[in-house]
Formats: C-alpha cells, sequence, structure tokens
C-alpha cells in the first residue's frame, strides 16, 4: 500500500514547452493506487453504516469458530 505520493517513483512524459502531461509508473505502484482508491470507496460508502464493538464482533467470530 502506498501512503504518500513521495513513496511513488513517477517518470513524467513532458510537451515541448517542458509542461508535464503524462506519467509513468511501475505496475506494483499503479496497482497499489487502485487498491487504495478502491479501500478509499469503500470507505466512504460505509461511512453512514452503524458500527459494532469489537467486544461483540469477537463474540459472534468465537460463536462461529472463526477464531
Amino acid at each position: 500500500m502506498i501512503t504518500a505520493a513521495k513513496e511513488l517513483h513517477p517518470n513524467f512524459i513532458t510537451d515541448e514547452f517542458g509542461k508535464k502531461i503524462s506519467v509513468i509508473l511501475s505496475m506494483t505502484e499503479f496497482e497499489s493506487l487502485l487498491e487504495d482508491l478502491s479501500d478509499l470507496a469503500a470507505t466512504v460508502e460505509r461511512a453512514d453504516e452503524p458500527s459494532i464493538p469489537h467486544s461483540q464482533v469477537v463474540t459472534k467470530l468465537k460463536e462461529n469458530s472463526l477464531i
């Protein structure tokens, strides 16, 4: 997971005036950014859902033999 832009190693394509017009990233960095974007979208979609106390989650997992 990439947590900050400074962790990226972009290569830029510029026009004849030196203006950045495109960016090249490694596939690993690109896929990590897509995963981060997907996680962010899921967080936003679930922002209004009620939360469940941790103890209740643990109890439910134990009841279902998941932990």
